[in-house]
């Protein structure tokens, strides 16, 4: 544990905590009369309100559009299944700014709606929660459909031999057994959207904002340092108490069921009704999650006069005159991978050694570290960057000039997907295979090397993937710590989508497409070898 507690002391709460002590401090003394000030500012209580009210809604639309594909996933198999699967997951490992940006090509202005219909839902509601659905649609997916597929069917075909109805066989069988799982994707898709940046800073315009928006435009906008660590302890606080149900709900699905094999529950659909089933779930991922997409590659290659080809990716590999960039828009796609790289190294040293950590048994303790490893996902990633820019600039920790401090933050967010993906295998790994070892004379690192490495290996692959392409795409942090000589993709479309100008929309649209692009790849390598007991993103 000491290695990523050091890790989390010196790179989350040290930073975090300096932010808050520099907006609530003053002459050496506590302001905490600022508390009650701030939250009591009546736009503040309505982005509170706001905040909370677009999360639940959120929520519950993506668990009535995605429950049906997480049964399908489960106990259908069909053609092109696994494909479909890396398909799905693509958009949750996309920066939210490329969903944003999917979006607005879809219903912004000049999108295709409005092309097609006159339809504009940009700076609309409606757009933040369909956005909210397509990112989030893989978490319940993911979640809920990877139980669902472990869950012995027989059971409840016992209940239907005793007389019950199919629904009654279900509500009183599968449900309670489907609930713990329903309830964890539940509360990571409501922390997710709680916690929003991207997609409404692209779709939700000046109308609206959620706690992370407007903690980014107290601290950057109006430098109101005090306003900004009032509301990033809220946002802190309301974190902390999700996660700490969540934690609750993984615990009880990890011990409240015995499993199968899903190879054993799936079967081809049988019917009329199973078949339109399914065919209605390929038409909603279709229209949800692929044609934003679609969308976004088409604008990509859309020019000037209507015809297509490659302009906007020619322009990619030019310095533009107005100096939005010190350097052509396409060396951003070098400096993300590089950075990602590094920091999914960080993460996976970090992460691995926590999730080995957390299978030792040690009672409330690591229960505790392991809830405290998940607080970078909810955390104000604003707040997390700009505390790195006020806490390390003094030696030995002077780094505001180091390109590390990228990787650093990208790090901090891939840390807990790597935790939650080897936690079930390290798990599942009996301790008597490391007890024999350590009998026949083995070192401790051999056994580890021996015996848990060639058990794990799938699953540190999958983990260094989801890690990769989160790297990839984090922008909270550090649209504060990416230099403007060397920017990351997330940080270049951000930039391009705030120019007005058809070619620098063209330019995002492109930038967006390439990001796209790699994160796809690097779910399909995924899928190819991960496992069923590979953590439950």
């Amino acid at each position: 544990m000491a290695v990523p507690a050091a890790f989390f002391a010196l790179f989350f709460a040290y930073p975090v905590g300096a932010i808050v002590a520099r907006g609530l401090r003053e002459g050496g003394t506590w302001q905490f009369g600022r508390i009650g000030e701030v939250a009591g500012d009546p736009d503040i209580l309505s982005v509170l309100w706001f905040t909370v009210w677009q999360a639940a809604a959120s929520t519950g639309l993506t668990l009535v559009l995605a429950l049906p594909g997480a049964y399908v996933f489960a106990r259908y198999d069909f053609p092109g299944k696994q494909l479909l699967r890396a398909v799905v997951t693509v958009p949750f490992v996309l920066p939210t700014v490329v969903v944003g940006s999917a979006f607005l090509a879809l219903v912004g202005r000049g999108g295709l709606l409005d092309e097609v219909w006159g339809v504009r839902l940009d700076t609309t509601v409606w757009a933040i929660l369909l956005a909210h659905v397509f990112f989030n649609y893989a978490v319940v997916v993911r979640t809920v459909g990877g139980l669902w597929a472990q869950l012995d069917p027989r059971q409840e075909e016992a209940a239907r031999v005793l007389g019950a109805g199919r629904f009654a066989a279900w509500r009183r069988v599968t449900l309670p057994a489907l609930l713990p799982a329903v309830a964890a994707a539940a509360l990571m898709t409501f922390l997710f959207t709680f916690t929003s940046f991207g997609v409404i800073q692209i779709l939700g315009g000046p109308y609206y904002a959620t706690l992370e928006v407007e903690i980014y435009r107290q601290t950057a906008d109006f430098l109101d340092l005090p306003a900004a660590a009032v509301l990033t302890m809220v946002q802190f606080a309301a974190v902390a108490a999700i996660l700490a149900l969540h934690a609750w709900t993984v615990r009880r699905r990890e011990t409240a069921l015995r499993l199968v094999d899903p190879a054993l529950t799936a079967r081809r659909p049988r019917g009329k009704g199973q078949w339109a089933l399914l065919g209605s779930v390929l038409v909603s991922i279709v229209v949800l999650l692929i044609l934003p997409l679609a969308v976004l590659v088409e604008r990509s290659f859309h020019g000037a006069g209507g015809g297509y080809g490659l302009v906007f990716y020619r322009a990619l590999a030019h310095t533009d005159a107005d100096a939005t960039f010190l350097v052509p828009p396409l060396d951003a796609v070098r400096n993300s991978l590089q950075y990602a790289a590094v920091a999914t190294v960080i993460a996976l040293v970090v992460g691995g050694l926590a999730a080995a950590a957390v299978t030792r048994r040690a009672g409330r303790l690591v229960r505790g570290f392991d809830a405290l490893l998940m607080l970078p996902l909810g955390t104000s990633a604003v707040t997390v960057g700009f505390g790195f820019l006020i806490a390390l600039d003094e030696p030995p920790l002077d780094l505001r000039a180091s390109w590390i401090l990228v990787p650093l933050a990208q790090a901090l967010v891939a840390v807990p997907f790597v935790v939650r993906t080897m936690l079930p295998v390290l798990r599942a790994i009996d301790d008597r295979l490391r007890e024999a070892a350590a009998v026949l004379g083995a070192s401790p690192w051999r056994v580890w090397r021996e015996v848990d490495l060639p058990l794990v290996r799938r699953a540190l692959l999958v983990a260094a993937g989801f890690a990769f392409a989160i790297s990839l795409g984090e922008f909270g942090a550090t649209v504060f710590l990416a230099r403007p000589d060397t920017p990351t993709l997330p940080v270049a479309v951000a930039r391009l989508l705030g120019r007005a100008g058809e070619l620098n929309y063209g330019q995002a649209m492109a930038l967006s497409t390439i990001l796209m692009v790699v994160c796809a790849v690097a779910l399909l390598l995924l899928e190819r070898v991960r496992t069923d007991k590979a953590g439950e993103f």
